[in-house]
């Protein structure tokens, strides 16, 4: 068998037994005890994955929730490993999105026979949405629904900085001093002037900005949900390979890289 299995559990004993079952059973297997440690792993687009319920850092639920929201994730069949196998249990288990569930402590044989029947079932094909926005770092250029737009270096990174810290209210003075660093006489308002000019270029409706959000009394909230193909195999090229898919511990790297991205209610 070929299919790569992907197990999350913070207890070592059930990832042990786990992984010894799905090995003996022919399977590739590789362990998480997190959802840190598996972020930038799912990217590798496992053909399955078995998730305990209750994970070190977040519920294991809320993760099956995510890979469910991910367009790129979306197909990956989800098992839960739940402690106990009531109906409250299993109800959430298949609310959050799972395939199935498996009570623990589990025997091999039901394990490998749940893992069977989900895999026969197979994950739906395949797409990869069109991108909104492509910001290609290599080539200093950026992409607006298909549409190439002018864009000066600064407006560029101060661009690129909010895009790969996506999700976080960012304020004035972090942004200066990631963006503009040493830069001699510039203020909070030379921040304002720029993201003005960048939603110029970037945002359908400058009045309602769909990216580029306001947070009030704090600074700004850059919204897009990433996406790129499942493996390797789709597709070779620098713009549809993960930002941080050959970077360092610190990072280094993936300014190579693009980013692709859509607008967040088109991945959820």
């Amino acid at each position: 068998m070929s299919e790569t299995i992907f197990v999350v559990d913070g207890e070592l004993e059930s990832r042990r037994l786990a992984r010894q079952c799905l090995e003996e059973a022919g399977y590739a297997v590789r362990t998480f005890s997190t959802v840190v440690s598996i972020d930038e792993a799912l990217y590798g687009r496992p053909s399955l994955m078995l998730i305990a319920a209750t994970l070190p850092d977040r519920s294991g639920l809320e993760l099956c929730r995510q890979i469910r929201r991910n367009p790129v994730q979306a197909g990956i069949p989800v098992i839960l490993l739940t402690v106990g196998s009531s109906e409250e249990q299993s109800c959430a288990a298949l609310e959050a999105g799972a395939d199935n569930y498996v009570a623990k402590p589990f025997s091999a044989r039901e394990l490998i026979a749940r893992v069977q029947a989900a895999l026969r079932r197979g994950a739906p094909p395949f797409s990869v949405p069109q991108a909104d926005m492509v910001i290609d770092h290599g080539a200093m250029q950026l992409l607006v629904r298909g549409q190439e737009v002018a864009i000066t270096t600064l407006e560029f990174r101060l661009l690129d900085y909010l895009a790969r810290h996506r999700g976080h209210a960012l304020t004035r003075d972090v942004l200066l001093d990631g963006v503009w660093g040493e830069m001699q006489f510039v203020t909070p308002r030379s921040v304002d002037a720029c993201i003005r000019r960048l939603r110029e270029k970037i945002e359908p409706d400058i009045a309602s900005p769909t990216y580029i959000k306001t947070v009030r009394g704090i600074g700004y909230r850059f919204e897009a949900a990433a996406v790129w193909p499942t493996s390797a195999e789709d597709c070779n090229c620098i713009a549809c390979t993960p930002p941080n898919a050959n970077a360092d511990a610190n990072g280094r790297g993936a300014e190579t890289r693009s980013l692709r991205l859509v607008k967040e209610e088109a991945a959820s």
